[in-house]
């Protein structure tokens, strides 16, 4: 399905840049699409990849990944059923989650490469999406988050007089459009049409072997010459508490420094992202060296993925945001838009927000971008506004989602997982202004 949208975004904007005198337009929107990919996604990716995956390593070498997904196994296995309980994917997918609900983008982009990667090698068809890796880009399409933090900040960067109104409308959206992704994706892997096609058979010596699932927590503890020293409940009960309790008291201090205008529920959620990563950046290291792993050199090793992976997305990034950028500079996003008004007029839904329904899943700048200028024209606090930031809050930039993601394992038939991302952006879009006419129209 990537090819012949790849391939009709390029014909198109050539075609429509002739038409409209574009030309030049289009080919530097080619250029700086380009170059985009590669200097402003792609190598600052390496470094924070980097180092999220070096924190994985440590968590995986020390149990603590397989301890997460065992505590999570019902709603796990009903999602992935054919993803192993204690499979490395699981905890990696499960910590990706976290990571989005919370708002965490530069961790939960590392986080999600690395599940990819983790399900990648339970892949019977190398280059063809699983059912697991379709399911896990449905839920990151469909934009699980409590507080759209971004999106809140332009907001109250423009004067809103409460610019977290938000919260509530797009944490209903996004509901919806999870349900919706979730469902559909579900249905669409049965289908004739997105069944795997077989692929030739790999030669033996190419065939990467199934990982070595590491034991639990439990087990390990009973491993012969690791009983005593390797794992001293007591000091890592203590140690657990003792950084419990301060990050407790952070929390605590944090929550009582709330600003006047901000609802409690969303500073408490604000305050538990800022204090996330620094308690998990101490904390796996922690675990991991009670857990006798050594931490230096399994960092590094787990670091040194993060480079691989970012070298090997930057084609698809390339591909992807130069096709989007001319198409976009053609004038393509326009013609849609005014091809659409008859619609728009019998579902009552605001033209104005067309533009930025289009392109919010092709592309987070640009959907920035119509998001300030909407902010702009109509003001923070206006109607068409605050559906706009509910939209923004409970949508996902589903093709370059994809692109990196299947990119990082070359992952190339992507089977149902971009109509199941598009569906889910579009049930999130008909919600968004459904719900802010019910909450805001008034």
């Amino acid at each position: 399905m990537l090819n012949y949208i790849w391939l009709g975004l390029l014909l198109l904007a050539v075609v429509l840049g002739g038409i409209n005198n574009q030309l030049k337009a289009v080919t530097e929107a080619a250029f700086e699409g380009s170059k985009t990919a590669v200097m402003g996604l792609a190598l600052p990716l390496i470094g924070v990849m980097a180092l999220w995956l070096g924190l994985m390593k440590l968590a995986d070498q020390s149990g603590l990944v397989q301890a997460l997904a065992r505590a999570l196994r019902p709603v796990m296995r009903w999602l992935f059923p054919e993803v192993p309980v204690g499979h490395p994917a699981m905890g990696s997918m499960l910590l990706n989650i976290s990571a989005n609900m919370l708002g965490l983008a530069n961790a939960a982009t590392p986080l999600g490469l690395k599940a990819m990667k983790d399900l990648e090698r339970l892949n019977p068809h190398p280059g063809t999406a699983t059912n697991a890796m379709c399911t896990f880009l449905a839920i990151n399409t469909s934009s699980v988050q409590l507080i759209p933090a971004s999106t809140i900040a332009l907001l109250a960067s423009a004067g809103s007089q409460n610019p977290t109104a938000i919260v509530g409308t797009a944490l209903m959206a996004t509901t919806v459009s999870t349900a919706v992704g979730i469902t559909t994706v579900k249905l669409l892997q049965g289908l004739p049409v997105f069944r795997p096609r077989p692929t030739k058979a790999m030669p033996p010596d190419s065939v990467e072997p199934m990982p070595d699932l590491s034991p639990s927590i439990e087990t390990r503890d009973q491993t012969p010459g690791n009983e005593s020293p390797a794992a001293p409940r007591m000091p890592m009960l203590l140690v657990f508490l003792l950084m419990l309790g301060f990050f407790g008291w952070l929390l605590a201090r944090q929550l009582g420094a709330r600003e006047a205008g901000i609802p409690p529920f969303t500073h408490f959620i604000q305050s538990i992202s800022l204090l996330a990563i620094p308690f998990i950046m101490l904390f796996i290291p922690l675990f991991a060296a009670l857990r006798k792993v050594p931490v230096y050199e399994q960092f590094i090793e787990g670091a040194k993925e993060g480079f691989e992976t970012g070298i090997r997305i930057i084609p698809y990034l390339v591909a992807m945001l130069a096709a989007i950028g001319m198409f976009r500079a053609a004038g393509g996003i326009e013609i849609i838009t005014r091809g659409l008004e008859p619609i728009l007029r019998w579902t009552q839904f605001p033209s104005e927000l067309v533009p930025l329904a289009l392109l919010r899943p092709l592309s987070g700048s640009g959907s920035n971008g119509i998001f300030a200028e909407l902010i702009k024209t109509h003001g923070p606090d206006h109607l068409l506004s605050r559906m706009a930031g509910t939209l923004m809050g409970s949508t996902e930039t589903t093709f370059y989602v994809i692109a990196v993601y299947f990119g990082s394992v070359g992952v190339r038939r992507v089977r149902h997982a971009l109509a199941a991302g598009l569906l889910a952006d579009l049930a999130g879009i008909i919600a968004a202004v459904v719900v802010c006419r019910m909450v805001f129209a008034s």
